[in-house]
This record gives structure tokens, sequence and C-alpha cells, in this order.
């Protein structure tokens, strides 16, 4: 079982998982996309067996490039972990303060962001593709957390996961549009003159959101492998029928 793991304080586990040529499906986590369903029941089985988690304890999100959010209790433990139709749907961003329930998003391309806030006991994941990035999930999230749960910015620790990188998303004007009207995200895009297009540098953009929201620049690390070129990464991009990969992290009880 390849998985990247993310540092941080020793009662929260985070990590993504990779893409493995001798897994079943290459290490593929997403039932909505796979040959086999036992297939991916059993990868995720071999995660929860190195996490040292029961698998009926992650929690799975119907994902669909929204900027919808949903606080995860005691009772979502095990949605859509074995069964996709259980999963929480049109959601593509998880957090709760409640321990010992995998929270986990999955990604082929798109940007993974995965956070955590140790004065309030919090930990949460993001599904952010470029749709979900120009509807600034991430940025709506950070603001609810604020208002709603009265975190502070400062408090808040993130990771942004592998994703595809700023040289292989190319993209035409509808996209960069779409970019620009956000208002800070032009550093991150550069034009061709000769394919007249556009690359877009969507991690770039989603650490500014988390900048913008009062996070601290040394308090957002970045993988910066690109799922496209990287023999570790499923690339929708390159493959459409390509696998996912899981981002997760979990507060365990003290």
């Amino acid at each position: 079982m390849k998985v990247t793991f993310y540092e941080g304080p020793p009662h929260i586990i985070a990590g993504t998982t990779l893409k493995d040529e001798h897994a079943p499906e290459y290490n593929n986590m997403a039932l909505h996309i796979c040959t086999n369903q036992a297939h991916i029941i059993e990868n995720r089985q071999q995660l929860a067996s190195m996490l040292g988690i029961p698998l009926e304890q992650f929690v799975c999100m119907q994902q669909t490039h929204s900027a919808n959010f949903h606080c995860v209790t005691h009772e979502d433990a095990g949605r859509g972990a074995m069964q996709m139709e259980t999963a929480i749907a049109n959601t593509d961003a998880l957090y709760t303060l409640e321990p010992n329930v995998l929270l986990c998003g999955f990604t082929a391309d798109c940007v993974p962001v995965i956070f955590y806030n140790e004065v309030k006991g919090l930990v949460g994941v993001v599904h952010s593709g470029w749709q979900g990035t120009v509807r600034e999930i991430t940025s709506k999230l950070l603001q609810h957390l604020m208002e709603q749960e009265h975190c502070q910015p400062q408090d808040f620790h993130v990771h942004i996961g592998m994703a595809l990188s700023q040289q292989c998303f190319e993209v035409d004007g509808d996209v960069y549009e779409q970019f620009h009207r956000l208002g800070y995200a032009d550093d991150f895009i550069v034009y061709n003159e000769k394919t007249n297009k556009y690359h877009i540098d969507n991690q770039q953009t989603v650490k500014r959101q988390c900048e913008l929201a009062g996070i601290p620049a040394q308090q957002i690390q970045m993988d910066t492998t690109c799922t496209y070129t990287s023999a570790e990464g499923f690339s929708y991009r390159q493959d459409k029928q390509a696998g996912r990969h899981i981002s997760f992290i979990m507060l365990q009880q003290k």
C-alpha cells in the first residue's frame, strides 16, 4: 500500500494514497470509476489495516464539483465506505470536531486540501477541482468555520496535495475568464501565444484563497507532484477512466 503521510500532531492521521502498479486496479480508491468494486473495497481495507482504523469509520462523499460542505458526526461513520450510494451526496468538503472518523476526499488532477485546527480540535478535507476553485469552496468553508465554529485563521494548518501542474493544466479562454474574475488568480496564469491556451496553477490559487482567509503562509504546505507526469499519480486529463487517490485526515481520541 503506497501512501504519503503528512506531518502533524501525533493525534492527527493525514495523508494521500498513491497509484501502485502492484495493487488491484493500481490502488484505485473510487467505487464510481472502477472495473470491479470488490477491488476497491480490497484496496480500502488495505488502507484501513495500515492505518489501524476500521473501514466502518471512513466517511466518503459523492463529489459534484460544488461549493457544498458537510459537518461530519459519528452518525456519518461508514457512509460511502462500502457502498457508493450511502456516501454524503452533492458534497465536496467535509469537516468534523469529533474524533475517530476518517474524512476522505477523492482526486485525480483536482486539488486535495487537508487541514486541521488543533486549538478547536477540528479537521477537514476539500476536493477543489478547477470548478470548485472558481466557486471558492475552500474560501467559503474557511469563512464558515471562522463564523460558525469560532475558529481563528492563525490556528489552521493546511496541506495542499498532489494535483495537475500548471504546465499540464492547459485551458481555453472560457476557463481563464472564470479564474480571472476571482481577482487574485492572475499571478498564477500564463498565456501561450503559440497555442492560444492558458496555463493555470490551481494549487497556488487555492493557496492564495487560504492566505486571503488569514492563514499564515508558513502554515500552508504543498506537494508539487504533478498527477499527470508522476508514475504515482492518477490523472483524469491523461486517462478519462483513471482511478482516484484518497486524501484523508482523522482526529484520534487523545
